[in-house]
């Protein structure tokens, strides 16, 4: 893996931005909220298609820690890195709260991705792909961590009209969901290019879903529709 790719996979901009966030990141009600909303549907489709209990599992871009400790809760032994320390504070002080054990480490994943050859049966990553300059390169290092079999969970945006006028305009200008300057369009991506990214990281794309929010009643679920907000799951062929 490179480490140069590793040293340089972020833009401190995105960071600062969510570690500005962090004391807030657990209040149900506060600039996360739609976060908290997608969270059990995120779960759901985690648990869906892998075993999570005694599993080794990796959350990459792990934020203040929602979905690791959802994760952690149904049974899985979870690692969870990020590269924003005030989040991590955060993520450490809630678990110690909330009783539920998660390794948390502030490290890039193509560092771990060095040290940890074919360590976890699932990786999820969500929410993280958008931010960052080289998505490509955070599926590569996903891929490399995974045992042979293992699965690779992703959520991020579409590219389109829709998308914008939902993700951007709606949730961050409109109805105030999310913080101005929360998303750049230019950096959402179309489900072709993930797949692509995917099979160049020697995965197999195995699911295509939509993850749709219902600000009004704010729940989130799984749909077929994903010309907004999606998941994906691509699994490693064994060895």
């Amino acid at each position: 893996m490179n480490n140069a790719a590793a040293s340089q996979n972020f833009h401190q901009s995105e960071l600062d931005k969510f570690d500005e966030l962090a004391q807030r990141w657990w209040d149900p009600d506060g600039p996360q909220k739609a976060l908290h909303a997608l969270n059990p549907a995120r779960l759901g489709y985690v648990a869906g298609r892998t075993m999570l209990r005694d599993a080794n599992l990796l959350d990459v871009g792990c934020g203040g820690g929602l979905l690791s400790e959802a994760l952690a809760r149904e049974g899985a032994k979870v690692t969870a890195i990020d590269l924003a320390p005030n989040l991590l504070k955060v993520a450490r002080l809630h678990g110690l709260e909330s009783g539920i054990k998660v390794d948390y480490r502030q490290m890039p994943v193509e560092a771990l991705a060095d040290e940890a050859l074919a360590s976890f049966d699932a990786v999820t990553c969500m929410e993280m792909l958008e931010h960052v300059p080289e998505p490509g390169s955070v599926i590569r290092a996903c891929a490399t961590l995974l045992k042979p079999g293992g699965r690779l969970f992703l959520s991020t945006l579409n590219r389109t009209p829709a998308a914008f006028a939902l993700a951007i305009v709606g949730a961050e200008y409109v109805a105030r969901l999310l913080p101005k300057g929360t998303h750049r369009y230019r950096d959402f991506i179309k489900p072709s290019e993930l797949a692509r990214w995917l099979r160049d990281a020697g995965l197999e794309l195995e699911d295509v879903s939509g993850l749709l929010f219902d600000p009004w009643r704010n729940k989130a679920r799984i749909a077929s529709r994903t010309d907004i907000n999606y998941l994906a799951c691509a699994r490693k062929p064994e060895a």
